[in-house]
C-alpha cells in the first residue's frame, strides 16, 4: 500500500510503477489492505466508514448485510460510533466489512483472524471465498493460521523475509509443518 517504501527495485501493479504512489492513489487503482491491527477511526459511524469504503454510494441495508457476512448483528453496529467501547474482534470484523465492499483487484489481509473467535472464522473464510468470486482479483492473505491453508491456490513460504518456497498447497505441505530449528538452543525442537 505504499505504507513503507520498497528498499530497493520498483513496484508494479497490473504494468504500471506504483513505487512513489500514495496510500490513496494506490487505492484508486483498486488496491485494498487490512491491518493486522485494525486502524480506530473515533468520531465515525460503522455506516459512514464502510460507505466511504465502497467504491458506491451503498444504503444502509447493503452495509447491515455485509456486516451480518462477518459475524456482527447489524442493527446493533450500523450506527454504532467506533470507538474504545468496541473490541478488538469486533474492530476486525468491522475492518474486513469496508475492505470486502471494495472489490478490488487486490486485497491484502495481514493476519485476518487476529482477535477472531472460531466461530467467526469459518465466517471469514466465506468472506474470503466471496471476494474471489466477486472481484476476480487477487487475495493476498498474510497468515500463521493453517486453517487458511485450505483456502489457497498458491502458498508462498517465507522464511526470515526471504521467499522459501512456492506452489499449491499439497506441494509445500511439507515445508510448512517441518519442524523449525530452536534458536535458543540450537538444535531441533
Amino acid at each position: 500500500m505504499g505504507i513503507n517504501k520498497q528498499d530497493s527495485g520498483k513496484v508494479f501493479f497490473n504494468g504500471n510503477d506504483i513505487s512513489e504512489l500514495q496510500i490513496n492513489e494506490r487505492a484508486k487503482m483498486g488496491i485494498s489492505f487490512a491491518f493486522q491491527q485494525p486502524v480506530k477511526f473515533k468520531g465515525i459511524t460503522v455506516y459512514d466508514l464502510i460507505r466511504l469504503s465502497s467504491e458506491k454510494d451503498i444504503s444502509k441495508k447493503e452495509a447491515c448485510q455485509i456486516l451480518s457476512k462477518v459475524g456482527l448483528c447489524a442493527k446493533e453496529y450500523v450506527d454504532r460510533e467506533i470507538n474504545a467501547s468496541l473490541s478488538g474482534g469486533e474492530l476486525k470484523r468491522i475492518e474486513i466489512a469496508t475492505v470486502a465492499v471494495r472489490n478490488s483487484n487486490l486485497t491484502i489481509f495481514d493476519e485476518p483472524e487476529a482477535g477472531i473467535d472460531l466461530w467467526s472464522f469459518n465466517n471469514l473464510i466465506k468472506i474470503f471465498e466471496e471476494i474471489r468470486e466477486k472481484t476476480k482479483g487477487t487475495t493476498l492473505i498474510i497468515s500463521h493460521q493453517e486453517r487458511i491453508l485450505n483456502i489457497a491456490d498458491n502458498i508462498i513460504l517465507l522464511n526470515n523475509g526471504k521467499v522459501e518456497k512456492v506452489g499449491k498447497p499439497k506441494d509445500i505441505e511439507n515445508a510448512i509443518f517441518t519442524k523449525a530449528p530452536c534458536c535458543k538452543l540450537g538444535g531441533e525442537i
